[in-house]
C-alpha cells in the first residue's frame, strides 16, 4: 500500500549543520579535547580552601576526643554496682536511705517566692480513687531535708476517705511552733480529674498532673544533672504518664523493653543515683498493676530495689 513521501532532512552523506544561537556566550568543548593529564593530588591539595583544611584538622580533634570518652565511660561502667535488691527493710535507716540524693539544699525562697516570714505551703488536691504513690514518695523524701509540717484533709464534695489515706503522713502531731517550720506541705483528698497543686494559693495557676508536679517537688533536693540526663529523666516521666498509663497494650510493651535495656546497664533508670523519673515510673507500675510477674527481670529487680527504700515501701502499705 503506497504511503506519501517526506523530503530528508539533509542531502546525500553530507555533514548535518546545525544553527545554533549567536545570542549567548561560547563555552569551550571539553569532550574534544583529548589526552589531557588528569590534575595531580598534590595540586588539589594546594588549590583547596584553608578554612575547609581547618574544619578536617577541627574534626579529627572532636573525633578523637570521642574516642577517648568512650574509653572513659566504658571504663566507669564496669565500677558501677547495682543496688541491693535483697536487704531487708526494716534494717534500713533513714539517713542511709537519702544517701543517693544530694544532701545539699535549694533556696525555698527562690523556688517558692519570699512570703515575708510566712511558712512556705505546698497544697496539693488528689483523688482518693487513684491516690498518687509518687507524691507520697516525694514527701517522705521532702521530710528528710526539710523540716516539714505535714497535714491530710477532706473535701466536703467527698464523701468518705479509707483511713489508710488519711494517715498517710503519720500521726499529724505539731511538736514544734509553726513559724519553726521550713516547709507546709497540705495534701486535700477531692474529687479532681487530675492531681493539681498550688504553693501560692491567691497568686498562681495550678501545676496539674502527678509527673509535673513530681518534677517540681524532686527540684527541691537540689540535685544536679548535665543536660542529657535532664533530657533522660523528663523523656522517662512522659513516657510513664502517657505511655505506660494511657498507652496501648503495644505501647506499654514497648516501655518494658526500653526499661530492661536501661536498667541492665545502669542501677536506677537514668545512671547511679534515685531520680524523679524512677519515682514515677514505680508509682504508675503500682497502680496499673503492670509490675507482675510477666514484666522484665532487670525490671523486677529495680521494684524490688525501690521497695527497699522506706519511702516507697511505706507509700506501698497504702495499697495494701
Amino acid at each position: 500500500m503506497p504511503m506519501y513521501q517526506v523530503k530528508p532532512y539533509h542531502e546525500g552523506s553530507g555533514s548535518l549543520r546545525v544553527e545554533l544561537p549567536t545570542c549567548m556566550y561560547r563555552l569551550p568543548n571539553v569532550h574534544g579535547k583529548t589526552g589531557s593529564p588528569a590534575p595531580s593530588a598534590d595540586h588539589v591539595q594546594e588549590a583547596s580552601d584553608p578554612s575547609l583544611q581547618a574544619l578536617e584538622s577541627r574534626q579529627d580533634d572532636i573525633l578523637k576526643r570521642l574516642y577517648e570518652l568512650k574509653a572513659a565511660v566504658d571504663g566507669l561502667s564496669k565500677m558501677i554496682q547495682t543496688p541491693d535488691a535483697d536487704l531487708d527493710v526494716t534494717n534500713i535507716i533513714q539517713a542511709d536511705e537519702l544517701a543517693a540524693l544530694s544532701t545539699s539544699t535549694v533556696d525555698l525562697n527562690a523556688m517558692l517566692g519570699q512570703d515575708h516570714g510566712a511558712l512556705k505551703d505546698i497544697v496539693i488536691n488528689a483523688n482518693p480513687a487513684s491516690p498518687p504513690l509518687s507524691l507520697l514518695v516525694l514527701h517522705r523524701l521532702l521530710c528528710g531535708h526539710y523540716k516539714v509540717l505535714s497535714s491530710v484533709h477532706t473535701h466536703s464534695a467527698v464523701r468518705s476517705v479509707p483511713a489508710k489515706l488519711l494517715q498517710c503522713f503519720g500521726e499529724q502531731t505539731r511538736q514544734q511552733p509553726r513559724h519553726e517550720y521550713q516547709l507546709g506541705f497540705t495534701l486535700i483528698w477531692k474529687d479532681v480529674p487530675k492531681t493539681q497543686m498550688k504553693f501560692s494559693v491567691q497568686t498562681m495557676c495550678p501545676i496539674e498532673g502527678e509527673g509535673n508536679i513530681a518534677r517540681f517537688l524532686f527540684s527541691l533536693f537540689g540535685q544536679k544533672q548535665d543536660a542529657v540526663n535532664l533530657t533522660l529523666i523528663d523523656n522517662w516521666v512522659d513516657v510513664a504518664i502517657f505511655q505506660l498509663k494511657e498507652g496501648s497494650s503495644k505501647e506499654k510493651a514497648a516501655v518494658f523493653r526500653s526499661m530492661n535495656s536501661a536498667l541492665g546497664k545502669t542501677p536506677w533508670l537514668v545512671g547511679d543515683e534515685l531520680t524523679v523519673a524512677d519515682v514515677v515510673l514505680w508509682s504508675v507500675l503500682r497502680q496499673t498493676g503492670g509490675c507482675g510477674g510477666t514484666a522484665p527481670a532487670n525490671v523486677q529487680k529495680w521494684m524490688r530495689a525501690c521497695e527497699n527504700l522506706a519511702p516507697f515501701h511505706t507509700a506501698l502499705k497504702l495499697l495494701q
